[in-house]
């Protein structure tokens, strides 16, 4: 019988089952399995909750179903402690969720109900929150400017893709006497799924493939904010704020991390690495993620390596993923 006909017909005699189950019951690899499920999932038929080893796998027909609640808010007088309070004892979320997965959705849930509140200039937005059975997700939706669209216009920025860039770094905000603009930075890391959707521009992030995507979609007003998070995660909010807030830092965000491939792929010029530059003088760690990108030239890894490292001495450079023909052209100029 084929493996994905067995992994149902077994689904279909008991509730549910995890990785380890079906793999003794069907004598298959665990990255074998793994392609079956991922098919499966992909075609709806099959629906996992959890990750890794605490993952458990149900027949689509037969998995519990979400809890929804939406709602549709006035924004003037608005308070998002409020509104999760409101959420969180309608849904019992104190007893139901582990502390540090209700950590975690708490402080998403409030800081993208917050940006909703004083940055999108619209009259009402709407909020939308499931229970799953292994997952806990929300959706913050505002007919307003737009995330991009404002951080451009007030930032004066040349357009809504110059915007993306900035925030995806870290500390980037409009209102400076109110804001540290660390809200989406850390948001997007405590997620195991994070959307961010405005106009014609929607980014991505996945945890589990340690990613973010972005994408062109049909024009869409305002901004529409998806969050998910696995009730079974061990992720803890303080690590990540640790990660990127460290004790050497004061516990201040002072390092952020940057994935080059949202520029491009191959980069050649000093104006490209500039333009990567802007505004990270601001921080005093900065990582760069070199996954997937498949060549820098020599200006460009100059004005990086050493033209900015020289003119901003004690902000400390860093890289991963690079390649040796990267490393090979970061160490000719950092030698130079």
């Amino acid at each position: 019988m084929d493996p994905k006909r067995r992994i149902r017909a077994y689904l279909g005699r008991r509730p549910s089952a995890t990785g380890g189950e079906l793999r003794a019951h069907l004598g298959l690899s665990r990255q074998a399995l793994s392609v079956h499920l991922r098919s499966l999932i992909g075609a709806g038929q099959v629906v996992r909750s959890g990750t890794t080893r605490g993952a458990r796998y149900w027949l689509a027909s037969r998995a519990p179903a979400a809890t929804i609640v939406a709602r549709s808010l006035r924004i003037q007088g608005l308070d998002e402690d409020r509104v999760w309070e409101d959420l969180a004892r309608y849904l019992n979320l104190h007893r139901v969720l582990r502390p540090n997965v209700e950590a975690i959705i708490r402080y998403a849930f409030t800081e993208m109900l917050n940006n909703a509140i004083e940055h999108s200039e619209a009259d009402r937005c709407t909020v939308r929150f499931s229970l799953e059975a292994g997952a806990v997700s929300f959706e913050v939706r505002d007919p307003g400017i737009g995330v991009f669209h404002s951080i451009a216009s007030k930032l004066r920025l040349p357009d809504e893709e110059t915007a993306l860039i900035e925030l995806v770094k870290g500390r980037t905000t409009t209102m400076r006497e109110a804001h540290t603009g660390e809200g989406i930075f850390f948001t997007s890391r405590v997620a195991d799924r994070f959307v961010l959707r405005s106009h014609r521009i929607e980014v991505e992030w996945d945890s589990a493939r340690e990613d973010f995507f972005v994408s062109k979609r049909r024009l869409l007003a305002g901004t529409d904010v998806r969050f998910e998070v696995q009730r079974t995660t061990r992720r803890r909010l303080e690590d990540i704020f640790r990660e990127f807030a460290p004790e050497e830092y004061d516990f201040q965000f002072q390092k952020t991390k940057v994935l080059v491939k949202l520029f491009r792929q191959d980069y050649v010029s000093r104006s490209e690495a500039r333009r990567l530059l802007a505004n990270l003088e601001k921080f005093s760690e900065i990582v760069l993620d070199f996954r997937d990108v498949r060549s820098v030239g020599q200006g460009f890894a100059d004005e990086v390596f050493r033209v900015f490292a020289r003119r901003y001495p004690t902000i400390a450079i860093r890289t991963e993923n690079t390649t040796p023909v990267i490393d090979a052209m970061i160490r000719h100029v950092a030698s130079g």
